[in-house]
C-alpha cells in the first residue's frame, strides 16, 4: 500500500532512499514491487474471488464452505482457510448466517407480486405456487421444494434434497415444466434466496414463464402453498419420528402421488379429487 506513495513522492523530489528508510522498508522492496507490482498471489486470488462471488450469487445460502468444495469441483485448487479469508473480505456470507454482523436481511423482489392473495385460475397452468418446507430426522433435515397447480390443486412437480440451495427449487421447476409443457404461467413465491438466485431466473425465462413474488414475513401472500404444507405436517411429517432421509423422502412421495393426488377429495374443487378434477376438465374441453 505504501509503494505508490514512494512513487509520487520521487516525483516530487524526495529521494527513494529517504521515504523508504522513513516509512521503514528497504528500497529493494520497492525496486522489486516496480518491476511487478501485482503479485503472482494477488493475481490468482482475484480470480478466485470472481469465481466465488459467481457461486455465491447463483446460490447465496452457500458459506464459504460450500463454496471450497463447488471451487474444488470446478478445477480451483484453494484451501478452505483461503477461500475463508477472501469471502470474509468481500462480504460473501451465507443468507443463513446469524453471527454479528453478518446477518442479511431478505433481498428486494425480483418480480412484482401478480397474485395479490387471489389463488385461484380458471385453467391449470396459469398459476403455479411454489415453495420449500423441512423437516428433521435422524440423519439431518430433509427439504422439499413443491409446485402446485392453482386451478386443480395438484403438485405438478418437486423436488427433494439434503440441502436448501437454489438447485433445490430450480429441480423442482424443471419436473413441472417437463410434466406440463406450459407457456406464459405465472409461478408465485416469496422472497426466498433459492428464488431470487441468478439460476432460478435463468430457469424461468428459459421457459417463458412469469415470476412473482410476496412481500418479506407475509405468509398470506402465499397462503395456498402453506395450507398444502400444513396437511403434509399433519397427515405424513408429524406422524412419527423418522430415522432416514430415504424414509421420509419415500413416505413424502407416496402420500402426494397416492392419497393427496387420487384420494384426498376436496370441497373446493366440487368433492373430487385433483387428478379427477383435471381429468372431467381436459374430458370436457375436448368435448
Amino acid at each position: 500500500m505504501m509503494y505508490p506513495l514512494v512513487l509520487d513522492l520521487a516525483g516530487d523530489g524526495i529521494p527513494v532512499t529517504v521515504t523508504c528508510r522513513v516509512l521503514g522498508f528497504s528500497k529493494q522492496a520497492f525496486y522489486k514491487w516496480k518491476v511487478k507490482p501485482v503479485s503472482d498471489r494477488d493475481y490468482d486470488d482475484a480470480h478466485l474471488i470472481n469465481a466465488a462471488i459467481d457461486i455465491h450469487h447463483d446460490d447465496p445460502e452457500f458459506g464459504y464452505r460450500f463454496i471450497a468444495d463447488e471451487l474444488a469441483a470446478t478445477g480451483w485448487r484453494a484451501s478452505r482457510n483461503r477461500v475463508g479469508r477472501l469471502c470474509s473480505q468481500q462480504r460473501l456470507w451465507s443468507v443463513h448466517a446469524r453471527k454479528r454482523g453478518r446477518h442479511r436481511r431478505p433481498g428486494p423482489p425480483v418480480h412484482d407480486d401478480l397474485v395479490r392473495r387471489e389463488f385461484t385460475a380458471q385453467r391449470p397452468d396459469q398459476l403455479w405456487l411454489t415453495d420449500i418446507t423441512e423437516h428433521p430426522t435422524g440423519e439431518g433435515k430433509l427439504y422439499l421444494c413443491a409446485v402446485k397447480d392453482a386451478c386443480s390443486t395438484r403438485i405438478v412437480g418437486y423436488s427433494i434434497d439434503f440441502h436448501m440451495t437454489s438447485h433445490l427449487a430450480v429441480a423442482a421447476l424443471r419436473h413441472a415444466v417437463t410434466l406440463r409443457e406450459p407457456a406464459g404461467t405465472v409461478v408465485h413465491s416469496d422472497r426466498g434466496s433459492q428464488f431470487r438466485s441468478h439460476v432460478y431466473q435463468r430457469e424461468l425465462r428459459a421457459a417463458g414463464l412469469r415470476g412473482s413474488m410476496g412481500r418479506v414475513g407475509t405468509c398470506a401472500d402465499n397462503a395456498a402453498m402453506e395450507s398444502f404444507f400444513s396437511l403434509l405436517q399433519k397427515n405424513v411429517l408429524n406422524r412419527r419420528r423418522w430415522p432416514t432421509r430415504a424414509q421420509l423422502r419415500l413416505a413424502i412421495v407416496t402420500w402426494i402421488e397416492t392419497t393427496y393426488h387420487r384420494r384426498r377429495r376436496q370441497h373446493t374443487l366440487g368433492r373430487l379429487t385433483p387428478i379427477e378434477f383435471e381429468t372431467l376438465l381436459n374430458a370436457a374441453d375436448a368435448a
